[in-house]
């Protein structure tokens, strides 16, 4: 994981913005590429110790593998994933060059698409600067 991978102006925009989209539902915020990763934020009351890098590769790959699957359906452009676990969600958001992914507690389908919406607008935002 490198230092130097967020700037820290940038870190503290995506966390805000995470973190206003869904407030204490947020869990984690991690900034990722396809080589390198930095968790933005940990909520208190979590443990420390997930492998991130493993989730780093399999995000990163499935962002690639999803992408190419569902390319020209009738389904419109991929957006982003949600995955569901026993003690909470991850949502993926990726363009080609980076993502975030946010893990939550539970949350509506609306406050997803909220979620995912601001997190791409700033990822957007970013890649136009």
């Amino acid at each position: 994981m490198s230092a130097d991978l967020v700037p820290e102006e940038f870190a503290e925009v995506i966390v805000t913005t995470c973190r206003t989209a869904v407030g204490d539902s947020c869990r984690s915020v991690t900034y990722f590429t396809r080589d390198d990763y930095a968790q933005l934020y940990l909520r208190e009351d979590l443990a420390r110790d997930a492998d991130l890098s493993t989730f780093i590769g399999n995000e990163w790959r499935g962002f690639k593998t999803t992408q190419s699957a569902y390319e020209g359906s009738e389904l419109g452009t991929y957006r982003y994933t949600i995955r569901v676990f026993d003690n909470g969600f991850l949502i993926r958001v990726t363009s080609d060059r980076e993502g975030v992914f946010v893990t939550t507690d539970g949350l509506t389908l609306k406050d997803f698409e909220e979620l995912a919406t601001a997190i791409d607008s700033v990822l957007a935002e970013r890649t136009l600067s």
